[in-house]
């Protein structure tokens, strides 16, 4: 690896760092209080500013790990029913968690940054939660892009499918 590209790779897991900082923050705001429903939406969009960012430098699974983040936090935003949020905001805790564990192995140089990573009972408990939110729609979500009120229960499908879960 040239020194060029490690100077890239340590600003990116930096700055990723920082805004996993920004999502427990916001995440723990979302603990003392699931109602506020404009949080999901900060935390859909904080992580896809980590998306972008893993998309530019090519680090394909923390890019569509972080998509299927944000796809959580848009459609948990369209949600009334506060124990199912409480739930969404573990399941958020535990997504930042491993997003943080797949930056730190990145930043040692190695891309491939889910292998050897214990997710099990995650993916048991996404795939709980893909089929709470097939009813949800996001075509009403204000802060969404066209394309994502585009996105259908098969695009989370699709993630954990392409992330190997």
């Amino acid at each position: 690896m040239s020194n060029e590209t490690e100077e890239l790779l340590k600003e990116f897991c930096d700055e990723t760092t920082m805004l996993i900082g920004e999502l427990d923050t916001i995440l723990v705001e979302l603990e003392a209080d699931v109602a506020k429903l404009d949080k999901f939406d900060h935390f859909g969009q904080v992580i896809d500013r980590i998306r972008g960012s893993a998309r530019s430098f090519n680090a394909a699974e923390i890019c569509s790990f972080c998509e299927l983040g944000k796809i959580i936090g848009i459609k948990a935003a369209q949600v009334k029913d506060e124990k199912l949020l409480q739930v969404v905001v573990a399941v958020l805790f535990d997504a930042v968690y491993i997003l943080e564990k797949m930056v730190k192995h990145l930043r040692t140089g190695d891309r491939n940054v889910l292998q050897g990573m214990n997710t099990q009972a995650f993916i048991t408990r996404l795939k709980w939660l893909s089929e709470k939110f097939k009813s949800v729609d996001i075509s009403n979500n204000l802060c969404a892009s066209q394309k994502e009120k585009e996105l259908s229960q098969a695009s989370i499908d699709d993630i954990m499918k392409s992330l190997g879960f």
